[in-house]
């Protein structure tokens, strides 16, 4: 995604700042809906220089409008275009009924659609519905968009793939996929995370020019995660300035997760790691890395000591739900620390449900699911509302992983775009519970830490696969490229 803004908006405060934007400047809403049409077929050109045919489904409101634009450039572009509509354009109104006049008076041709058409096209337009789709998408919509789907062409989608859901990033029944969405004025909030990222393609942004007074009006609903940098390191430095990390987990079966977490911590920079897991483990936990200190410990009073000495603490990674489990998770959330709660702690605190403002929660979405008494799907649906159900009930930073990993906090709400596909493989979660425990050890905010832990992870994970693909990626692949974030 190029030229990306921070800030992230929701459908109805983009309509917004582009109301503000024709009241402060005096801008006309067809100068706007001209200067997108052009925008895009700027990208087109650009992106496809050698098309010499578009085809551009456009259905009833200011998208269509749009898609007319972008029509009539290309014509007086000399390429062969056509325009398939799904609805009568002269039922069109406003400024999109004047885009359609202006493309009819250029002798551009116009079809209206029908499922059995054969479209010939280098790129298809779709236009078909904006930021303003509330309803599942049927009938000839549905049929229009399975065409797009099968078709050869390229496709380029006018501010956001049709049947995506401006705010939650969810299919609406269908969706075209595109290779390219240009998104204008305000970058929506739903393009981002969930569904919405294996249909938009890159994503291009195009302010039309807005104000920058219009922006100042508007707070924005979710704001992008980019990268910080920990500043350098005295040289007078020493261990126990960088913070103390408590592992505890590793039940039998599991001692892999805990081992992980433990290193990540000790990557990104934390002074000392330590683990507690069960007797049987600790001596073996540490053969290959011996910088970890590995502690049995089957009671909770066995943790107390070792809680007493730890800065911020990891309970869950290969934690399980036994006896012993229990009785560690009560001890560690009973505690006064900063902790992170990840994987089986997550399920027990679903059991019993407390809130604590001083942890950091990093379900994925069927933990997260648990948390809520939900299902899987609910929480998919709209992964900005699950994640700030989940900070509102449980107190402290709420982290909700998947494609674009969502952190809220009581106060805001942020998306880290980093990752892709190969961190879907057992242990990533692990190493992120331990990257963002050593940033808290070194003096992070809870907030600080998820947000840049989320990014960071999902940067080390993007370098792994720069040279030999996303298939087969290991979460201890990330080991060496997570040093990298306090460079």
């Amino acid at each position: 995604m190029q030229n990306r803004p921070i800030n992230l908006y929701r459908a109805e405060q983009v309509r917004e700042l582009e109301r503000l934007a024709i009241s402060l400047q005096g801008i006309a809403s067809f100068d706007l809906m001209t200067r997108a049409g052009m925008a895009v077929f700027a990208c087109m050109k650009h992106r496809w220089p050698d098309m010499q045919a578009v085809a551009l489904f456009c259905g009833a409101g200011n998208n269509a409008g749009d898609g007319y634009i972008v029509a009539r450039l290309a014509l007086l572009a000399g390429l062969k275009v056509v325009v398939y509509s799904l609805v009568n354009p002269e039922s069109l109104s406003g400024d999109a009924l004047l885009a359609y006049r202006q493309y009819q008076e250029a002798q551009g041709e116009i079809i209206l659609f029908q499922s059995e058409q054969i479209i010939n096209a280098d790129v298809i337009v779709d236009a078909l519905f904006g930021i303003g789709l509330s309803r599942l998408i049927t009938g000839l919509y549905a049929q229009a968009i399975a065409m797009i789907n099968a078709a050869t062409a390229q496709v380029i989608a006018i501010d956001i793939p049709s049947g995506i859901h401006a705010d939650t990033g969810c299919v609406m029944g269908c969706a075209v996929k595109a290779h390219c969405t240009v998104s204008f004025v305000g970058l929506k909030q739903g393009l981002l995370t969930g569904q919405a990222v294996d249909y938009c393609g890159d994503i291009i942004y195009e302010s039309l020019a807005i104000p920058d007074a219009a922006f100042l009006e508007i707070k924005p609903a979710v704001v992008r995660v980019t990268k910080a940098l920990m500043p350098p390191r005295d040289r007078y430095a020493h261990k126990g300035r960088y913070g103390h990390v408590l592992i505890i987990g590793g039940d039998r079966g599991y001692t892999g997760a805990a081992r992980l977490a433990g290193e990540a911590a000790l990557r990104v920079g934390a002074g000392l790691v330590s683990i507690a897991t069960r007797s049987e483990h600790a001596a073996l936990m540490n053969l290959t890395r011996p910088e970890l200190m590995c502690h049995g410990v089957e009671s909770p009073e066995q943790l107390a000591i070792l809680l007493e000495k730890a800065s911020v603490v990891v309970i869950g990674p290969g934690l399980g739900q036994s006896d012993w489990a229990k009785g560690l998770f009560n001890k560690t959330v009973n505690a006064a620390k900063a902790m992170i709660i990840d994987a089986d702690a997550l399920n027990l605190l679903a059991k019993a449900p407390i809130a604590n403002p001083h942890w950091i929660l990093t379900p994925h979405p069927g933990e997260a699911a648990r948390l809520l008494n939900c299902t899987t799907a609910d929480i998919e649906h709209d992964r900005f509302a699950s994640v700030a159900a989940i900070q509102h009930q449980y107190g402290g930073i709420a982290l909700l992983k998947g494609a674009g990993t969502l952190i809220a906090s009581a106060d805001d709400c942020a998306i880290s775009t980093t990752g892709n596909p190969g961190m879907a493989t057992g242990g990533m979660g692990d190493v992120l519970a331990g990257v963002i425990a050593g940033m808290v050890a070194q003096g992070l905010s809870l907030k600080h830490a998820a947000q840049q832990g989320a990014y960071h992870h999902g940067l080390a994970a993007d370098s792994a696969v720069e040279k030999e693909g996303e298939r087969g990626l290991l979460a201890s692949d990330l080991m060496p490229y997570l040093r990298s974030w306090s460079l």
